[in-house]
């Protein structure tokens, strides 16, 4: 229903995307100087279904495969986003199973999970804020995207396979059932933390990609979250509540290096990645049209456009 309703809304978002933006730039530019020279790099891309179907539609998939940045966040996104729907599961089997709970007060136990992503917001907030401080003093490690986003992936991994293990251990009839209750917080605010970390990193590392690897990342935690969750129940059979939890805590606790790892290999990753190396030269392409502008004293636009053009005119993987 929601989206049913906010999707019209749509429509009337403004376009954000750099590179149609450019392409209108420079439509509006050889309307008004009258210079048919002044073209886009959109302009001089090949285009048609062709393209769309063989580059556009398959650049999630070929960045998934090609990319080890947009590979293991998708992993790591996928299991952290399976779990969560395997606690859906796990919660009935702990608190109605163990401690006797009926539906409606057992449904209850979910709400710490929802104050730990309160807490994950705030965590969010005051990093945002210090990141922005940073910047403004002209701190170098600011403009590095592994430690714009990653030290929060790096605060809610740890809290994320706690939670699991504090979960797995203390459900038991001779714990109070408000002890493993309470794991929810971390497991709500690591959850969160992780989300908005690592997306977040998807979207400085790929820029202009961002959408494909968003879209990659979004189908292969899907995937997950439809199939994993179907072997809740027998894992929790056959292996009790205490080794099924330290199982998904293991794998966590794998997945949580992969934030660590690409603060410190993932600038080397990206200067090795086809996509990010388009952007890069991108950059460099406004960087000399800037500078070019500057040394012809402000000359028209016309000018400055054309050689941007030039420039830029590489293939979009």
């Amino acid at each position: 229903m929601i989206a049913g309703v906010s999707a019209p809304l749509c429509f009337f978002m403004p376009e954000t995307y750099a590179p149609v933006l450019l392409k209108r730039r420079a439509r509006a530019l050889r309307k008004s100087t009258g210079n048919p020279h002044i073209v886009a790099p959109l302009d001089i891309q090949k285009q048609g279904i062709k393209v769309i179907l063989t580059v556009t539609l398959t650049r999630p998939l070929r960045m998934m495969f090609q990319e080890s940045i947009v590979l293991f966040t998708c992993l790591y996104l996928a299991i952290v986003y399976a779990i969560f729907f395997i606690y859906f599961q796990a919660y009935p089997v702990i608190f109605q199973g163990i401690y006797g709970m009926n539906t409606g007060v057992s449904g209850l136990m979910y709400l710490p999970i929802a104050l730990g992503a309160v807490l994950s917001c705030a965590v969010f907030n005051w990093w945002d804020s210090y990141l922005y401080k940073a910047k403004f003093r002209g701190k170098s490690w600011a403009n590095i995207e592994e430690y714009r986003r990653l030290p929060l992936a790096c605060i809610g991994g740890p809290l994320y396979v706690i939670a699991l293990f504090w979960l797995g251990w203390t459900a038991s009839p001779n714990i109070h059932w408000a002890v493993p209750m309470l794991s929810g917080i971390p497991f709500g605010a690591g959850y969160l933390l992780i989300f908005m970390a690592m997306l977040n990193y998807l979207a400085d590392a790929y820029e202009t990609f961002s959408a494909s690897a968003q879209s990659a990342a979004s189908c292969c935690r899907s995937i997950f979250a439809v199939c994993l969750p179907i072997s809740t129940t027998p894992m929790f059979n056959h292996l009790g509540v205490s080794w099924s939890c330290s199982m998904l805590g293991f794998f966590s606790l794998a997945m949580s290096l992969i934030p660590f790892a690409f603060i410190r290999y993932g600038e080397h990753i990206r200067r090795n990645s086809k996509f990010c190396q388009y952007l890069h030269e991108q950059k460099e392409a406004e960087r000399i049209a800037e500078e070019e502008e500057d040394r012809l004293h402000h000359k028209t636009g016309g000018g400055r456009d054309v050689e941007k053009a030039r420039v830029t005119a590489a293939p979009i993987p």
